[in-house]
């Protein structure tokens, strides 16, 4: 059975949106490629949109050219529960081995204060996992949960956007909050070491980091918020957009950076179910839109 899903993580890759979705889907349990779809005349020409799974959390990815390469600011926490898992070492270590395949060991698998086996992975095509042995004993997370890292001028500022996030969606909630103690510069004492927090069906984590880093939030990983009204639409932009510049196709940036997609859920079966004329004109529509317009984008459909 196929949740729906509100949130969806979403990757920008320059052509490997297929090949990076398949090499997922044969590394974790419960993981598949949904669809694959190819959308003609975009600034970066064809271009594949790729629906997938990976251990039951819906992901979506597009080709579309070198403009935003991914980096760590936004990482996907692998939770390998021995409590749901009984062979969870076993797994995690076969994640990690096909994962590091061409990728780059950003921590070492190992034993850390958090976590009896642990390693973060940036994969060959430059999304990062944080692959963990999780303790059973705590309050269960799903499998896969998208971590942000505030780093730079971002630093210190991971409570105030958990708090931000959660009161503009209806359905939200905190949950665990780690602070860092005093002594462990540069990270200041009170700043977030570890915090996660719930927005719609989405599990998500949050820390700061005080050390140097030659990256920040970009286009390439983005959150989709599917949306049923116009109404819901001009809610989230309302509430999220902080960068008028980057207004662009239903893409916006917030506040802190961070890339959001705020879509209305029937494009979804546009691009899916449409005829090439009405995938077409679809496409041509929405190309033209900032924000967008669902009764515009139905008439584009109709023809």
């Amino acid at each position: 059975m196929t949740t729906r899903q509100t949130i969806v993580p979403h990757l920008w890759f320059d052509k490997e949106a297929k090949a990076a979705a398949e090499l997922y889907a044969s590394v974790f349990p419960n993981s598949k490629v949904t669809n694959v779809t190819t959308i003609h005349g975009t600034p970066s020409g064809d271009s594949d949109i790729v629906a997938f799974e990976v251990w039951g959390q819906k992901f979506a990815a597009i080709s579309a050219g070198p403009i935003f390469k991914l980096n760590p600011s936004v990482s996907f926490i692998v939770n390998f529960d021995p409590s749901r898992e009984p062979n969870a070492v076993a797994l995690l270590d076969e994640a990690w081995n096909k994962l590091s395949d061409g990728g780059m060991a950003l921590m070492p698998l190992g034993k850390y204060p958090f976590s009896e086996h642990y390693g973060w992975i940036q994969d060959k095509f430059g999304v990062s996992w944080q692959l963990m042995l999780t303790n059973p004993d705590g309050e269960e997370r799903p499998p896969i949960v998208p971590s942000m890292m505030f780093v730079g001028d971002n630093c210190g500022r991971a409570e105030e956007a958990i708090q931000y996030y959660v009161s503009v969606f209806a359905n939200a909630k905190q949950g665990n909050i780690v602070k860092y103690p005093p002594g462990m510069e540069p990270d200041q004492a009170g700043s977030v070491m570890f915090a996660d927090f719930r927005l719609e069906d989405l599990w998500l984590a949050a820390m700061d980091s005080a050390h140097e880093h030659r990256f920040a939030f970009n286009e390439a990983v983005s959150f989709m918020v599917y949306c049923d009204t116009q109404a819901e639409i001009d809610h989230y932009w309302d509430k999220l957009s902080a960068v008028p510049e980057a207004e662009q196709c239903g893409w916006l940036k917030d506040k802190f950076g961070l890339s959001w997609q705020i879509v209305p859920r029937a494009m979804d079966e546009m691009m899916k179910n449409g005829t090439p004329e009405q995938i077409e004109r679809v496409t041509k529509a929405f190309m033209q839109m900032k924000k967008f317009d669902l009764a515009a984008l139905n008439g584009a459909y109709e023809g």
